[in-house]
């Protein structure tokens, strides 16, 4: 291999666009993804993340734009491509009432990888599934099972992981304890795309793109994106937060109150007129303001409420 075919992205793509019917799902994207980087795709319910992603692995036809997925053209050869990619969907996809390890030596064979009960049981292991690979499927909980899915992708070997919202539903420690395999596996040189609800987990990739109602609206690492909306940002804490919030929201100069816990963020993208809007209230009795930073969570409502819903 040479070094020019090694620094090549895993995924390049350029006005890539879907459409189903009238309606455009994906809206002219282009998007780079190194190797070995673990990427994160961000963006509400119908933002089109699930299409784009589906469009990167061979299981549907772009209706414009180009691009390759590891090397391969993503309209011409798909079938190159799935062959090396692990795709992890949203619903559970193995077999109910196989167990763990039934499951893994199945994946195995349709694979032909050699000595499937090997490659299984080292599966096992390294997932830490240990003690419960007799266990059904079915009667495992949202964790166990998101991490025997993890294992079903990986168990072929693949170059790139594409993960459609993989921890829904789980638990913050299965969370925790997945990401920590997915940054093992990228330290390997796995390239991952990973697409995410969840703040603190968008945060753990190497770099996030967002994503609106079929548009990519910014791309970059966490703190590129959250400088990108150039929001300023205070925090209030103080008695009836409630009633502050509803007087606050309604002040020109202030684009955003969010409630945190025991005090609330308020966010404007001018930071002279917003810091007009509360001088009023910095100056009443049982209020304590701080300057604060935006987080990846105002970041992603303030991207949100400028983006146009495609439904409309």
């Amino acid at each position: 291999m040479t070094p020019e075919t090694q620094e090549r992205p895993v995924i390049e793509v350029s006005n890539l666009t879907k459409r189903f019917g009238d309606r455009t799902v994906v809206d002219n994207l282009s998007l780079t993804v190194r190797k070995g980087s673990i990427h994160g795709f961000l963006g509400p319910n119908g933002s089109g993340k699930t299409t784009t992603i589906r469009m990167l692995c061979g299981l549907l036809t772009p209706d414009g734009g180009s691009g390759t997925c590891l090397g391969h053209d993503i309209r011409t050869e798909a079938d190159q491509i799935r062959r090396r990619v692990g795709y992890m969907t949203q619903k559970f996809s193995l077999y109910q009432d196989l167990s763990i390890r039934e499951n893994l030596e199945f994946v195995a064979r349709v694979y032909n990888l050699d000595a499937p009960k090997q490659k299984a049981r080292d599966a096992i292991q390294r997932l830490g599934l240990s003690g419960r690979e007799n266990q059904l499927a079915g009667n495992l909980s949202g964790g166990w099972k998101q991490r025997l899915a993890l294992g079903a992708c990986i168990l072929p070997g693949p170059d790139l992981l594409l993960l459609d919202e993989p921890t829904a539903g789980v638990d913050p420690k299965a969370r925790r304890e997945f990401w920590s395999e997915i940054h093992a596996l990228a330290a390997e040189g796995l390239s991952v795309l990973v697409s995410t609800h969840y703040m603190d987990e968008a945060e753990r990739c190497h770099e996030i793109a967002y994503m609106a109602y079929g548009k990519l609206l910014v791309h970059g690492t966490v703190e590129e994106v959250i400088a990108s909306t150039g929001l300023h940002t205070w925090s209030v804490s103080g008695p009836d937060l409630h009633r502050l919030q509803q007087q606050l929201e309604a002040q020109a100069g202030i684009d955003m109150v969010a409630p945190f816990g025991t005090s609330l963020h308020v966010c404007g993208r001018d930071e002279s007129a917003l810091n007009a809007a509360i001088a009023p209230y910095r100056r009443q009795d049982g209020l304590h303001w701080e300057p604060g930073k935006p987080t990846l969570e105002d970041t992603f409502i303030e991207l949100m409420n400028r983006s146009k819903d495609n439904f409309q």
